[in-house]
């Protein structure tokens, strides 16, 4: 019998199972789709986006982390996350009250921050889990002209990455696995690492709503598991075309660096919530760097999208080298 790894579904099965699904509603513009970071739907002057995802890899934060996971996805189509739905599920024989209202308070007060409405869910107490599961669901709206499609992406694009990469991957391992860090790195290394949710941040929400603001953006995704590599990968599949990436121009935080050296993981294949992935025209970059360098974030040109039939390569010291996949998430290899 085959077991499926920890992690998303291989994209080669799960493409086959969503070929089964046949939309006939005129009104589904984007339906599931390897690439697409959420569902669209017609609704008049507006269009609705609607995304659900469950926070697994850690239970520090949770609530946080399913609203601001989950609003990424709708801001990287160019909506804005506008109201959140929220299955909690809790563990079995487990003091219950004080940890829901920890989580009620994160989804809470992570909705306010980014003026979104917690309008409805689900609670539920479970004897076939081990520790609290969210699944969030969020819904959002954005102008029809301002939809931003991944299967737009074109040869020729630049490719730019907000942030860094691993931010997510580089926080939970270091709240996770605190004291073999602490023992090798000090206890201001660890605490530097374990802020990483909140500064540089997970959200990508400002970095995708100030792009697609002053530009024409032909796509944005949100590498969540499986690193940038994965998130490349997936976008590079939706637009058919290939991409050259810069490995020296790719931004990782030092922390980062010293964590995946420490626990012999690569940064590329490591869970990347809080940077963005955006393509567009050439003649846009500069102006969609200044906005966003305005504004605190930083930006930086990483490649470009080539055919597709010269697939995906990495320039490292100078060589165009294969760039590498993961089955798997890094972050599986460490817990």
């Amino acid at each position: 019998m085959r077991y499926f790894p920890v992690g998303k579904l291989d994209y080669r099965l799960l493409e086959k199972l969503l070929n089964l699904s046949h939309i006939k509603d005129p009104r589904v513009i984007v339906g599931p789709r390897i690439g697409e970071d959420a569902a669209v739907i017609d609704f008049g002057e507006k269009y609705l986006v609607a995304k659900t995802d469950p926070i697994t890899f850690t239970t520090h934060r949770i609530g946080w982390y399913a609203v601001n996971v989950n609003a990424n996805d709708i801001a990287a189509m160019g909506a804005t996350p506008k109201w959140f739905l929220a299955t909690v599920l809790l563990q079995e024989k487990k003091k219950n009250a004080k940890l829901v209202t920890q989580i009620f308070h994160d989804i809470t007060k992570s909705a306010q921050a980014l003026n979104i409405t917690l309008c409805g869910g689900h609670t539920e107490i479970s004897r076939t889990i081990d520790r609290p599961i969210i699944v969030g669901h969020m819904l959002g709206e954005v102008e029809k002209d301002k939809l931003v499609v991944n299967a737009h992406a074109c040869p020729g694009d630049d490719l730019l990455l907000t942030k860094g990469i691993a931010i997510e991957g580089t926080a939970i391992i270091a709240r996770e696995k605190a004291t073999a860090i602490k023992k090798r790195f000090g206890d201001r290394f660890v605490k530097r690492a374990q802020a990483f949710v909140d500064k540089p941040g997970l959200s990508i929400v400002a970095d995708a709503l100030l792009a697609n603001k002053v530009a024409r953006i032909h796509a944005m995704h949100d590498p969540t598991e499986g690193g940038l590599a994965t998130g490349i990968l997936e976008l590079t599949k939706v637009s058919e075309t290939g991409a050259i990436i810069d490995a020296e121009k790719i931004p990782c935080y030092e922390e980062t660096e010293q964590i995946c050296k420490f626990f012999n993981i690569q940064p590329l294949g490591l869970i990347a919530s809080g940077a963005l992935l955006i393509a567009l025209d050439p003649k846009n970059t500069k102006e969609v760097i200044a906005i966003l360098t305005e504004n605190g974030i930083l930006c930086t040109p990483i490649g470009k999208l080539t055919k597709k039939s010269e697939g995906l390569k990495l320039i490292k010291k100078g060589r165009l080298v294969k760039m590498p996949t993961f089955r798997v998430d890094e972050i599986t290899k460490v817990l």
